[in-house]
């Protein structure tokens, strides 16, 4: 049985990943240090024999025990308010985390696979995002924590690959989406549905002209499981290239929930970027994948599993207490 290490398990993208290779036979080590993870995303693993979990800052120096052929790393927080809220710990994770982890990957012999992310292609002056495309990022902006992280990450790998033979993969993922997201966590899609399921007028920011592109989380799932068995070494955009404006997006929440809400505007947040849709002719060519999820189906899905939550699990999925990470 192959043995995986998946950093960031507790989270959205991290718990279904963890999923994908339990489904496809492999020993799965899940590692997470719950500062944005929650638990009840991979608490029905636990009875399984194939699935352990280890409660680790990545930051600070990774340790498994035996052997290891895969790792992914996804420890990272990934939405404004959460980035925002920790920045030092996001530069952390994206620096010493993945230094820590090339580490265990060259120790172990494993292979390697990195989340970056589509922020590193800032407020892009090319449109849609090729691989190539060096990007347009402030690094000094209140983002730059965030985009800077990965772009370091980017180098780093890069860096292991070419002088220590390191096999790795990298995987700049564009917006996701689907069950498992928390409400209210800045992204666009959980801020929409919770502000309908409150029954709140919709915010958008700026004139909602800011286009962006929505992968579902299983077609993204498939996409970065092919590139890990893949021989691609640099990077690979996965998302799905159907555009949209914020504006006619909100529209389309407001259709799906059946709600009367109105739309309110307020302004663009500092280097908010104002497009976002990936190339993904290399997907296409080296990985033969594609997403299959319209976002009609997609989004139904994931405004049923909001609707199932508890008014618990609402509350408890709307906040987060960041105070002692804070000062670290």
């Amino acid at each position: 049985m192959k043995k995986v290490l998946i950093t960031g398990a507790a989270g959205f993208l991290g718990s279904h990943l963890c999923d994908k290779f339990i489904k496809e036979g492999f020993k799965v080590i899940g590692m997470d240090n719950l500062i944005t993870g929650d638990l009840k995303n991979i608490e029905h693993l636990f009875k399984l024999e194939s699935f352990e979990f280890y409660h680790h800052d990545v930051s600070k120096f990774v340790h498994v025990p035996g052997d290891l052929d895969y790792i992914l790393h996804f420890a990272s927080p990934a939405s404004p308010i959460d980035y925002l809220k920790i920045p030092i710990q996001t530069l952390k994770v994206g620096s010493l985390g993945t230094h820590n982890l090339l580490g265990l990957a060259k120790a172990k012999g494993a292979r390697l696979l990195i989340a970056s992310t589509s922020e590193v292609y800032g407020d892009p002056l090319v449109h849609p995002q090729t691989e190539e495309y060096y990007g347009n990022v402030n690094t000094i902006g209140p983002r730059g924590v965030y985009d800077e992280a990965k772009r370091f990450q980017e180098s780093l790998t890069m860096a292991y690959h070419r002088f220590h033979g390191l096999e790795t993969r990298i995987v700049r993922i564009f917006n996701t989406y689907g069950p498992r997201m928390r409400l209210n966590d800045g992204r666009v899609i959980p801020a929409f549905i919770g502000q309908a399921l409150r029954g709140e007028d919709l915010t958008v920011f700026g004139d909602g002209s800011q286009t962006r592109s929505f992968c579902y989380v299983d077609d993204q799932v498939e996409g970065i499981y092919k590139l890990l068995m893949s021989d691609y070494a640099e990077p690979v955009n996965i998302g799905n290239p159907y555009e949209i404006s914020i504006l006619d997006f909100a529209k389309e929440i407001i259709k799906l929930t059946k709600t009367d809400q109105k739309i309110v505007f307020k302004p663009l947040p500092k280097d908010d970027p104002m497009q976002r849709q990936p190339d993904i002719s290399k997907a296409k060519s080296i990985l033969r994948w594609e997403p299959k999820v319209e976002r009609e189906e997609g989004m139904k899905l994931t405004y049923d599993y909001f609707k199932s939550l508890s008014k618990e699990e609402l509350q408890r999925s709307e906040h987060k207490d960041f105070s002692d990470h804070n000062r670290k």
